[in-house]
């Protein structure tokens, strides 16, 4: 028996085996491969309009240079995605709960974009540094305040992330731990919990999307 509500999210090993690594695969797998055939089956037909949709929407905000970026943030988008809707699964494990895979994901990416803007635009990347018009004894301190939310924008995202799915799979498991012990002594009362239930499930659905678009969303930004 479960003695403690955050034991779900330990990572869990099978043979001496840490399943996070089956946890990190299994997407790939699951996603079809499209083939060069002019006419492809639903599943795939529907995979490419939806990656489409999610690229024209994500490079909206951005100049014609940081288009190449397309690729590798459409597979985070899918990467993440397919993490988090997994994870809602019975008996599965949901390795973005684990703030050391979302840091190791925001780290880079933040980092990447801070050296790209340092070498292609430096005066701009600086100026944002402070705002234009500040008063001349508020520099030094602006200065500090700009520079301490930069390196804090990586642990946002990564915390940002965890807590999100990490409420809702707690949730989830409270309200299912209650309907499962009301059932035998108060059945109305389980069956209304049981409802609760369900729309708490839609409900993390759609956060397991969100999450994964805001995630992807505030890096390309």
């Amino acid at each position: 028996m479960m003695t403690n509500l955050f034991d779900q999210f330990m990572s869990p090993t099978y043979l001496g085996m840490p399943l996070i690594v089956l946890a990190l695969g299994l997407p790939w797998i699951l996603w079809p491969s499209p083939s060069s055939r002019w006419l492809n089956n639903r599943l795939v037909t529907l995979q490419s309009w939806f990656l489409n949709r999610f690229t024209q929407q994500l490079l909206l905000p951005i100049n014609t240079g940081g288009h190449k970026w397309a690729l590798i943030l459409a597979s985070l988008m899918t990467f993440l995605l397919s993490m988090n809707l997994l994870g809602l699964l019975p008996y599965t494990f949901t390795p973005t709960t684990q703030l050391s895979l979302n840091m190791g994901l925001a780290v880079p990416f933040w980092l990447a974009t801070v050296i790209i803007g340092m070498r292609n635009q430096p005066t701009a990347a600086l100026g944002h540094l402070l705002p234009e018009g500040t008063p001349t004894p508020l520099i030094p301190v602006l200065i500090v305040i700009e520079t301490i939310s930069l390196f804090i924008r990586p642990l946002a995202l990564g915390v940002r992330l965890t807590a999100n799915l990490t409420a809702g799979h707690l949730l989830i498991q409270l309200i299912a731990t209650a309907a499962f012990t009301l059932m035998t002594s108060m059945t109305t009362v389980a069956l209304l919990t049981t409802s609760i239930l369900f729309l708490l499930t839609l409900l993390e659905i759609a956060v397991a999307m969100i999450q994964a678009y805001v995630f992807v969303l505030l890096l390309s930004l």
